[in-house]
């Protein structure tokens, strides 16, 4: 067995009905994500400061810029918005992409792009260069490119949950629907996807941030999700290992 199916093994034992459940298995894994994901386009954030709010709800002796502060608060607030809505059972649909858009990105938003009029929770009103060779969809395609790519994404099976996943994370960035945040929305809402296809969630740490461009990039100029799918993986296992390997010592005896 590998440690990517080692991992999902474990994550499936837990058995994971409801908010309370969901947010204990993820006692230490939302402060992670958060950090990482944040960090991976946003260097200024720190693991502490990080920890801080998630714990206190501020920091002590900040001296950081305001924005990354509502940065890290924004990753808590979704945090939050993600565990009510698997409470819920809410779908991953335009509302709650949107949503989760809106909690990451407020009071946070690139000046420059708030003063063209782009807000949290909105699709672009304009283009944006996103990656070497793409500028994602025209403002005016991505209402109807978003409404395919969720279509796409019912009725999927818990086995193929991690193929669906990276496909989605893969075409959301390729659409780019928002001004900004599209990373930090992307990651936390193909974890939702995630867990509600009972897969455990994936820390995509920042130190693996070029191998993470390079599987995006393969889909951009050639829609090859293999690489993605393998980071994916690698991903996985590396976030749970350390649960994983407690597990196995427990049987072990």
């Amino acid at each position: 067995m590998t440690d990517y199916e080692k991992a999902v093994v474990l994550w499936r034992q837990k058995n994971i009905q409801n908010d309370a459940e969901l947010a204990e298995a993820l006692s230490s894994h939302s402060i992670v994500f958060a950090y990482h994901s944040g960090k991976i386009e946003n260097d200024r954030i720190t693991y502490h400061d990080t920890r801080e709010i998630f714990d206190h709800d501020g920091v002590t002796s900040y001296t950081g810029d305001l924005r990354t502060l509502f940065e890290i608060q924004n990753a808590k607030n979704a945090n939050e918005l993600f565990l009510v809505s698997f409470r819920d059972k809410r779908p991953m649909n335009e509302a709650f992409i949107r949503e989760l858009h809106q909690v990451l990105t407020q009071a946070s938003y690139d000046t420059r792009r708030w003063q063209m009029g782009e807000r949290p929770g909105e699709y672009k009103h304009h283009d944006y260069v996103t990656g070497r060779e793409e500028i994602g969809a025209a403002p005016e395609d991505v209402p109807e490119e978003m409404d395919e790519l969720l279509a796409e994404l019912q009725d999927v099976s818990e086995e193929n949950a991690l193929t669906a996943a990276a496909y989605f994370h893969a075409k959301f960035e390729n659409i780019h629907p928002f001004a900004d945040g599209n990373g930090r929305c992307g990651r936390l809402a193909m974890n939702y996807f995630l867990v509600l296809h009972n897969h455990p969630p994936i820390v995509i740490h920042e130190e693996d941030r070029k191998a993470y461009y390079t599987a995006l990039e393969e889909w951009d100029t050639h829609q090859e999700l293999t690489p993605l799918c393998a980071f994916l993986k690698e991903q996985t296992a590396k976030t749970w290992e350390k649960q994983v390997g407690r597990a196995e010592r427990r049987k072990r005896g």
